[in-house]
């Protein structure tokens, strides 16, 4: 790819269907990771943030099963290796977050938020693997 910033992006979805099995298959992804960068210092902690797209119908199943509000991030990929994110995604999203699908631990968290319209959701997550 010509364009330097896109060629910082993962696409390969199985690694996020490792991490988020309740999604089940996603169809294309676009994210980042905190050992992406070339900074030359090694991250301890792995962080994986970006967006990915549902299989059709799967966002109503989710929201059949679990409960949602409307809320968005709160943060527009202010971590230094999430540059590349910004400005991508879905156009106009109206984000739904539901706070049982969410992980909050010791030494690991995954935040999940959803746009209805275009059957995307955007994460963030730390030590999701673990």
């Amino acid at each position: 790819m010509a364009n330097g910033a896109k060629r910082d992006w993962h696409t390969d979805t199985t690694p996020l269907e490792r991490a988020f099995p309740l999604l089940g298959p996603l169809t294309d992804a676009k994210w980042v990771s905190s050992r992406d960068d070339d900074r030359g210092i090694p991250s301890p902690e792995l962080v994986i943030s970006g967006f990915a797209r549902l299989t059709p119908g799967k966002l109503t199943k989710l929201t059949a099963a679990h409960a949602f509000v409307s809320e968005g991030p709160t943060d527009d990929f202010s971590s230094w290796f999430e540059k590349s994110l910004k400005g991508e995604g879905p156009a106009n999203p109206q984000w739904i977050r539901s706070h049982e699908l969410d992980r909050d631990g010791s030494g690991y968290s995954t935040k999940l938020w959803f746009d209805r319209r275009s059957d995307t959701v955007r994460f963030r997550a730390l030590n999701s693997y673990g």
